[in-house]
């Protein structure tokens, strides 16, 4: 049986590995829901991102990103699974599989994505945020037809 003293380090490296899954489900969250404002509780000032939409440096470049990504869709669903979270002191790395589903009014979906999130991510005086972010597709159909 473990004392409490031997149980600080495992519950304070549960409650990191807890916040930094957090970040990665709020981003899929936020995407699905337009809550683009609602980033700056996810992302550092001086996030990057690479992703199919292009590349960002900096929370106001990336959000800018993200809106002109997802906007136009009006039913958006990320299935994000098998986090995987991997931490250094202050700063943490992440992968996770997600399947974006991105619909155009009605409910038939307008593409469809497989792809690995990789994600950085640092403590701060916030708490953990997003520091980097990655996507690497590995499928995607676009059943949208020309107008």
């Amino acid at each position: 049986m473990r004392s409490s003293s031997d149980a600080t380090p495992l519950l304070d490296e549960l409650s990191d590995r807890l916040a930094v899954t957090d970040l990665v489900h709020r981003l899929g969250v936020c995407l699905d829901e337009h809550r683009f404002d609602a980033l700056d509780d996810v992302l550092t000032e001086d996030v990057t991102a690479a992703t199919p939409g292009g590349e960002a440096t900096g929370r106001p470049a990336v959000v800018a990103q993200a809106v002109r990504n997802h906007a136009d869709f009006t039913g958006l669903q990320h299935v994000i699974t098998n986090v995987l979270v991997d931490l250094a002191g202050d700063a943490a790395t992440a992968r996770a599989n997600v399947v974006g589903t991105f619909v155009r009014g009605g409910s038939r979906p307008a593409r469809q994505l497989g792809a690995v999130y990789r994600f950085r991510a640092r403590r701060g005086p916030k708490g953990w945020r997003l520091a980097g972010i990655e996507v690497r597709p590995t499928w995607r159909v676009d059943t949208d037809t020309p107008g």
